[in-house]
């Protein structure tokens, strides 16, 4: 199936800062759903890497956050808003290999610098918004085919 025949739908999964034991959670769930409503596997693909970058970012450095899927025909959008430090620079954030990863995180194996700018290849669309201090939120679409 290429679209989602009419179907409008509203998800939102919390995720909670510093809990790595259920990182990756929501994103399962959400690969999950499009699976079940019959989402192509390379637009899945897309989305599973997104949404799992979102979540990683928000457990590795925000106190808590949630991610929001909207489907509607033709377009899935997913929301990572978080409550944490924010990003200073943006452009910065965005070039591959920039982190501000704590020593812990790097060996978890997380805070390569890859996070945003995998969610920038994986979505057609992306939008970051943050302010240092409150938090940031990334907004993705994804085109449905």
């Amino acid at each position: 199936m290429n679209d989602t025949n009419g179907t409008q739908m509203h998800l939102e999964y919390p995720v909670q800062g510093g809990d790595f034991s259920s990182a990756g959670g929501a994103s399962s769930r959400i690969k999950n759903v499009l699976k079940r409503l019959g989402i192509e596997y390379e637009t899945i693909k897309r989305i599973a890497i997104a949404s799992y970058e979102s979540e990683m970012n928000i457990v590795a450095y925000a106190a808590t956050g949630k991610l929001l899927v909207d489907i509607v025909p033709g377009e899935i959008s997913i929301t990572a808003v978080d409550i944490g430090p924010g990003i200073p620079d943006i452009e910065q954030a965005l070039q591959e290999g920039f982190s501000t990863a704590t020593p812990l995180i790097r060996e978890m194996g997380f805070g390569a610098g890859l996070g945003l700018p995998n969610m920038k290849k994986a979505a057609d669309e992306m939008v970051v918004e943050s302010t240092v201090g409150i938090g940031t939120t990334v907004k993705m679409k994804f085109r449905l085919t």
